[in-house]
């Protein structure tokens, strides 16, 4: 229910505008002064406070200003019986939503304070949404690696000139980018990707610049390029690597001159632009190469950001899971509060050659198997084993507790693990087969596959083997 308090030195108008609100469904509450306003705002919030001018010793102007110098955000409608519009241009400069004259039409106020709620539910969202949005682009870990990474974006950030990012795919270029813009004198205007690699070569140039009615088959209207949507604000050109050579020296006059072209157009547009660009292929060689031109290099390389990948940051693994847990605790509404001891050494262990783009979908997978409050080692094992096929088996030793694989030489190889999780697995369920492949999320077929892998398939019963035909049939039925 929202809470009104009305501010006027008049009785008769804190009684009949106080009943007449009440009625309305709301909570009203009285007061004869501006310092007892204060005193009373200083105590619980108001969504709406309805504030007369004339008041004794402070009046209400007086009264807004130190509102406003408090930092109180409620909504303010000022009254008056001796309305002006010099009053009424003062109250709203000073933040106040509507100026109402007396004698109060019943009508009227009853449709600005709405109004008033109405403007303040729309803050309260829009600084929810912000809120949402900031977290989704905040930059985790306390490693070495990241507090360089945040000294060079806190440089590159206020200028205007141009960036370029370099780093493995997964390790957040995108995110740097968008950190960049955030800092900078631009983060009002637009922030504009392009995804160099997902566009077709014979449509990226109408993608980057624009074109006009008939310039291909197909352009049926005239059309602005991204830059043109970008103009004020920033564009951040992923896997730049990735651009044909035709786009990159139509790009380099964009650099230059400040202006772009659209295909079937012989007018320049200007525009104004921040350029941030990045990739995962070292320019250099490519430049060697012939792939990439040289001038155009150096364009984009005035500010250069090399980024970790997760492997060289293993400490900020924790960060980042207790985040990613958080969130996709709130996102699928479960209790989740973190993960095992043994879960967290399994992360430690892993190779992550995705980078934290692939240590965010073994977290996502595993949060939707959990059932409690932790993600344990058996919601891990299974989306683990699927992320090591492609690392080298390592020579397998001595079995031992999985919680005593992070030593003094460092975290356990990922084969090993999965070889001791598989057998902790066998040794729960009593060595039935179906049972241990289900707790480990995959397939009976994929179970017998990694036995063999790890040597354990000796241990399998001979009752318990089936040809490859009726193993088929027993996975087409589960």
């Amino acid at each position: 229910m929202s809470s009104i308090l009305i501010v006027d030195d008049e009785p008769a108008i804190r009684s009949s505008l106080g009943g007449v609100l009440r009625d309305e469904g709301y909570t009203v509450e009285a007061v004869d002064s501006g310092e007892a306003c204060l005193e009373r705002l200083s105590r619980q919030p108001y969504d709406v406070v309805v504030l007369d001018i004339w008041l004794p010793r402070m009046d209400g102007l007086a009264t807004l200003t130190r509102m406003r110098e408090r930092e109180i955000d409620a909504e303010v409608v000022i009254i008056s019986g001796h309305g002006s519009v010099e009053a009424a241009v003062r109250a709203i400069k000073m933040g106040a939503f509507d100026f109402v004259e007396k004698p109060i039409s019943i009508e009227k106020i009853g449709l600005v304070i709405r109004n008033a709620l109405r403007q303040r539910r729309l803050q309260a969202e829009n600084l929810a949404l912000r809120a949402k949005v900031d977290a989704q682009h905040t930059m985790v870990g306390e490693s070495h690696a990241m507090t360089r990474l945040r000294d060079q974006i806190a440089m590159a950030a206020p200028s205007n000139g141009r960036v370029l990012i370099f780093g493995e795919n997964g390790t957040g270029k995108e995110l740097v980018a968008r950190n960049i813009h955030a800092m900078s004198r631009r983060r009002a205007a637009p922030f504009v990707e392009v995804n160099c690699a997902a566009i077709p070569e014979e449509l990226i140039e109408s993608e980057l610049f624009g074109h006009v009615r008939g310039a291909f088959t197909g352009a049926t209207d005239n059309k602005a390029g991204l830059f043109e949507t970008a103009d004020g604000g920033t564009v951040f050109l992923d896997e730049v690597g990735e651009l044909p050579s035709g786009v990159q020296a139509k790009l380099l006059r964009v650099l230059e001159n400040g202006e772009v072209q659209r295909v079937g157009s012989l007018e320049p547009r200007k525009v104004d632009v921040r350029l941030i660009a990045a990739t995962n292929r070292d320019l250099r060689n490519e430049v060697a190469a012939g792939r990439f031109r040289n001038d155009l290099y150096y364009r984009l390389n005035i500010a250069e950001v090399t980024l970790p990948p997760l492997r060289d940051r293993r400490e900020d693994i924790p960060y980042l899971t207790a985040s990613f847990v958080r969130s996709f605790a709130q996102r699928f509404a479960k209790p989740l509060v973190g993960l095992t001891p043994a879960a967290e050494r399994m992360l430690a262990g892993a190779p992550w050659d995705g980078n934290v783009r692939q240590l965010r979908n073994v977290l996502e997978r595993a949060c939707i198997l959990a059932d409690g409050e932790f993600v344990s080692e058996a919601d891990l094992a299974g989306l683990l084993h699927q992320q090591a096929r492609t690392v080298q088996a390592a020579p397998v030793r001595p079995a031992r507790s999985t919680l005593d694989m992070v030593g003094v030489d460092g975290p356990a190889p990922l084969v090993e693990i999965e070889r001791e999780h598989i057998v902790r697995t066998l040794e729960q369920v009593r060595g039935n087969k179906a049972v241990a492949a289900r707790l480990l999320g995959i397939s009976r077929r994929a179970f017998y596959r990694q036995l063999e892998r790890h040597g354990l398939h000796t241990r399998i019963p001979m009752g318990d083997r089936r040809s490859d035909v009726e193993m088929a049939a027993v996975e087409q039925m589960s």
